[in-house]
């Protein structure tokens, strides 16, 4: 989606919007909490963002954009740390249920049927980031496999559904450290 481009009251309710999905959930939190939250009445939310729906949809493509920035600039500007590092701050970002890329994630189980544009969203940030990974993963090892980003990724994810059943989370970096030992890459 092009250039999307709000007045700054609209990128705050879109901001407080994303906070709301990330703890609530997408089907949990509703308009009226939002525009309640937000202070803005339901004529200026419909008059912004026309639907929940485009407004989930927005919530994403910011976060996804936002998030793909913070990708980037952690490993194609730091030239000081190890392609091995990288990867693993990559996992450290991703697998963090506070931090950006939760809802992306949360919103491949909450919104494939509701929601079918918000999920294509966050289904191309994943084919994004499994590109990024797996463009890591061959500096390390020539022979490194498509597959082998995406269960790097599942690696990501699994470690997600671990915390929010409350793992500890040095068995998550157990985890992580197993997995590079498969793959050759410690």
């Amino acid at each position: 989606m092009p250039n999307l481009t709000f007045p700054p009251r609209a990128l705050n309710v879109v901001k407080k919007g994303i906070h709301l999905f990330h703890h609530g959930g997408f089907h949990t939190v509703g308009v009226d909490k939002i525009v309640r939250e937000t202070e803005v009445t339901k004529m200026t939310f419909y008059n912004y963002f026309h639907s929940k729906e485009r407004f989930i949809e927005i919530c994403l493509i910011v976060q996804k954009e936002r998030l793909q920035e913070q990708v980037i600039e952690m490993v194609e500007y730091d030239h000081a740390t190890s392609t091995l590092d990288k990867l693993k701050k990559l996992y450290f970002l991703h697998s963090d249920i506070e931090g950006p890329y939760y809802i992306l994630f949360k919103a491949i189980f909450e919104t494939k049927i509701s929601y079918p544009n918000a999920f294509q969203t966050a289904v191309r940030y994943r084919m994004w980031l499994i590109n990024e990974i797996y463009s890591h993963l061959r500096q390390l090892k020539t022979d490194a496999t498509f597959n082998e980003a995406r269960l790097f990724l599942y690696v990501i994810e699994g470690t997600i559904i671990q915390l929010l059943d409350n793992c500890n989370v040095a068995e998550t970096e157990k985890i992580l450290d197993y997995f590079l030992l498969k793959l050759g890459l410690v």
